[in-house]
């Protein structure tokens, strides 16, 4: 299927998945870059901030590559943003992964560790279910569907954003929207045919057509 001339800038910043972000893109025949310039940034039709790692950890690389200060820009100019993991994560005020760290703040919300509980293993790895919000980011993809998680840490949205919620030891938040702003805690370059269908809605969003 051939689609618009659509130019996904994946953020790069020593990120452990973000080549197989830009191969799930390619497979659905976008142009995904690698990118942690600005004009590379801002000149795309859309933009996904993987992560994997510490949230500290990943904040710190994006204001040494320089790139903190270009999502505000991005998200101020209502380009299509997707942050996939921990960039999930950094949306939101602060998080406690060793220490205390301040987030982008856009959405209202702490990430904090999950609680120990018997017979619960932490990180968060696998396959869970998520309960879906109408949402056209989730076009096509059923309430109920399975996602693959990999995480130690949550978010709770507190600002009316969540569009999918997720049960492990507690009900958190697995994805959030607020106006071209998305957010998923799990990985949909991961999650075969709906993390495939997910992010193929992400860029028919970009190209204006959903």
């Amino acid at each position: 299927m051939k689609h618009k001339k659509t130019r996904i800038a994946v953020i790069d910043y020593e990120s452990g998945n973000v080549r197989s972000v830009c191969k799930a893109l390619e497979f659905l025949g976008r142009t995904a870059v690698l990118v942690n310039s600005r004009s590379e940034i801002v000149g795309a039709d859309g933009v996904i901030l993987p992560g994997v790692g510490a949230f500290g950890d990943c904040a710190f690389k994006l204001r040494k590559y320089g790139v903190w200060d270009v999502v505000f820009e991005v998200v101020d100019k209502e380009k299509p943003f997707l942050g996939i993991c921990v960039g999930h994560q950094l949306l939101f005020e602060k998080g406690y992964e060793f220490g205390e760290h301040g987030g982008f703040g856009f959405i209202k919300g702490e990430v904090k560790r999950f609680p120990s509980r018997k017979g619960f293993k932490v990180p968060h790895m696998g396959w869970n279910r998520i309960e879906i919000n109408e949402n056209r980011l989730f076009d096509g993809i059923e309430s109920g569907s399975y996602f693959y998680f990999v995480h130690s840490y949550f978010g709770m949205a507190e600002d009316g954003s969540e569009i999918a919620s997720c049960s492990y030891i507690v009900d958190f938040t697995a994805a959030l929207n607020k106006g071209n702003l998305w957010g998923v805690q799990f990985h949909p370059e991961k999650s075969q045919k709906k993390g495939l269908k997910l992010l193929d809605n992400f860029c028919k969003v970009c190209e204006g057509d959903l």
